[in-house]
């Protein structure tokens, strides 16, 4: 589910320019996360947004971990959910060429063991869009 959650903020941002997600709810049966955006999204764009991330998961992508100083992070790497008091070395998620994000959650290998990713609804309030999503078919799934 981090994994999946990493292709859906990369694809917002890379579809919509907004900045990845800064509140989430990263859970096995079913997660969500929200963007700030100026307007709400219609249906086409949400099936889009479903569309682009699994063609991404079908992609069958790496998925690797690699430790940095946080003084040397890569460019365009956003720390901005990073706590103050983070140790000097981050732990960086790199899926791909498509993503880089510092986290600490679990990840899989590839992305062919994510399933399908599923937009189970979303909602628009005060510039707030919140997509909630499921994984289908995946090993991990309950």
């Amino acid at each position: 589910m981090h994994t999946a959650e990493h292709l859906l903020n990369q694809t917002m941002v890379r579809m919509f320019g907004c900045e990845r997600s800064k509140s989430s709810h990263i859970e096995r049966k079913k997660s969500k996360c929200d963007y700030f955006l100026k307007e709400n999204l219609t249906f086409e764009q949400i099936a889009d947004i479903e569309s682009a991330v699994n063609h991404q998961i079908e992609q069958n992508l790496p998925v690797s971990v690699l430790f940095v100083d946080k003084n040397n992070v890569p460019v365009g790497v956003d720390l901005s959910k990073l706590p103050d008091n983070v140790s000097d070395t981050l732990r960086l998620v790199t899926i791909g060429d498509y993503d880089v994000c510092a986290c600490i959650g679990d990840h899989v290998n590839n992305t062919s063991e994510i399933g399908r990713f599923k937009i189970i609804s979303s909602d628009y309030n005060d510039g707030k869009l919140r997509i909630r999503f499921k994984l289908e078919n995946t090993l991990y799934a309950e």
